[in-house]
Order: C-alpha cells, then sequence, then structure tokens
C-alpha cells in the first residue's frame, strides 16, 4: 500500500482531482470560435440519424405487427435501436443552441422517414409519442421523470472527470453505459409514453406528424425529462459527489 501511495504522489501529488473553475454563464468570445459552430453541427447531425434510424424502426414494426403480430423487431429490437444509436453517436450537449440544434435535426431526421416511407408513416403514427391508452397523465410524466433520471444519472456517472481521476485504473467507454441507460428505460417505458427522455426526439416528431394527439401530449414529454434531468443533476452534485469526495480524502488521510 506504501508504494501505491509514493506512486501516487509521484504523478499527481496523492491529490484527489479539483474542479476547474466555473465557466462564464454566457460566454460571448465562444460565439466566434469554429469549434463552437462546429459541435452545433455535430448535434443537429446525431440528433437527424437518431430520429431517422429509430423512428423508422418504429413504424417498421407496427407495420409488420399489423400483418403479423409476431412479425417485427418488437420492443426489444425498438429498445436496442434507441439504445444502440446513443452508443454511437452520444456528445456533449451546450445550453440552448445545442438543444436547438437537437430540435431541428429531429425535425429533418423524422422529415427524412416521412419522405422515404409516407404511407406508412402517417398509417402507424409517425413514431410519435403520445400516453398510452389506459394510463394517466401522472403516471406519463412520473415515467418520464423517473426515465430522464436514470439516463442523466449514467451520463454524469460515466463522464465524471473527478470519478475518472480517482478510479482511473478501471476503465470506462461512456457511450456503452449510457447506451444501456437507455436501451433499459425504453423497455420500461415504451408501453407507457413510448418513450421521450429527449424532448427534441418527442418534438420532431410531433412536428412533422402533425396530428392533434402528438401535440395534446406533448408537454409530458418536456415536463418530465427537465424534472428528471435536474433532479439528477442534483443528486449526482450534492449527494454522489460531495459523499465521494468526502470518503476519498478520509481514505488518503489514514494514511
Amino acid at each position: 500500500m506504501g508504494k501505491d501511495i509514493e506512486v501516487g504522489a509521484e504523478h499527481g501529488g496523492g491529490k484527489d482531482y479539483q474542479d476547474p473553475p466555473p465557466a462564464p454563464l454566457i460566454d460571448v468570445e465562444e460565439l466566434g470560435k469554429w469549434s463552437f459552430y462546429r459541435a452545433i453541427i455535430a448535434e443537429f447531425v446525431a440528433t437527424l440519424l437518431f430520429l431517422y434510424v429509430t423512428v423508422l424502426t418504429v413504424i417498421g414494426y407496427k407495420s409488420q405487427s399489423a400483418a403479423d403480430q409476431c412479425g417485427g423487431v418488437g420492443i426489444l429490437g425498438i429498445a436496442w435501436a434507441f439504445g444502440g444509436m446513443i452508443f454511437v453517436l452520444v456528445s456533449l450537449v451546450r445550453a440552448v443552441l445545442y438543444m436547438v440544434a437537437q430540435c431541428l435535426g429531429a425535425v429533418c431526421g423524422c422529415g427524412l422517414v416521412k419522405a422515404f416511407q409516407k404511407a406508412y408513416y402517417v398509417r402507424y403514427g409517425g413514431g410519435a409519442n403520445e400516453l398510452s391508452d389506459g394510463y394517466s397523465t401522472g403516471t406519463g410524466v412520473a415515467a418520464e421523470i423517473i426515465g430522464t433520471f436514470v439516463l442523466v444519472y449514467t451520463v454524469f456517472a460515466a463522464t465524471d472527470p473527478k470519478r475518472n481521476a480517482r478510479d482511473s485504473h478501471v476503465p470506462v467507454l461512456a457511450p456503452l453505459p449510457i447506451g444501456f441507460a437507455v436501451f433499459m428505460v425504453h423497455l420500461a417505458t415504451i408501453p407507457i409514453t413510448g418513450t421521450g427522455i429527449n424532448p427534441a426526439r418527442s418534438f420532431g416528431a410531433a412536428v412533422i406528424y402533425g396530428k392533434d394527439k402528438a401535440w395534446d401530449d406533448q408537454w409530458i414529454f418536456w415536463v418530465g425529462p427537465f424534472v428528471g434531468a435536474a433532479i439528477a443533476a442534483i443528486y449526482h452534485q450534492f449527494v454522489l459527489r460531495a459523499g465521494s469526495s468526502k470518503s476519498f480524502g478520509s481514505f488518503k488521510s489514514s494514511y
């Protein structure tokens, strides 16, 4: 154990990760950087591909199961489509413009599905999220809150630099647990809301589908994810992160 401490001290002074100073709320200088716009374009393209593949999967499943109840990929396949695309496309999200880019990408992705599969798209609901029959709005909101909490909590846990510094000997491929979180949430909530957990996904499908039902329930897919994400952020920052920092500090002081 003594050797471990010496090695740690040699490379990092035996210190835990220190958070960088907070970034300004509005960084005007960033508007002049190509990296900023490149990241926004990446968000747009990633969300476009995400909605194109996943909504096409949903519509394909509905069209196949209409003729044969055992046909199509099933709920498990749909969940894999959403989780698998997150594994491939996951990236950082930067405030409002990222949200705008995601919403525009979602609209374009759903637009491509409608352009290529218009008959099936209209007949099988356009992959739009809506509250399933037999469930109350409270149940729908709760499902979206819990589902988003699981997803955002996993994102924080998998990408936290403090955890990475503390557990650097345990390699973590962040998109993998995030993708599995999306997969598990879809398995649980597809029967209730069709699974939103990302307002851009629900917004894009509603815009292109354009039916009243898709818009009637739209607020669920904004309120639920925002509340769930906020709870996950508070829980991670003030419970898990603070607790792990104290316990790690006491562990070090014992040596």
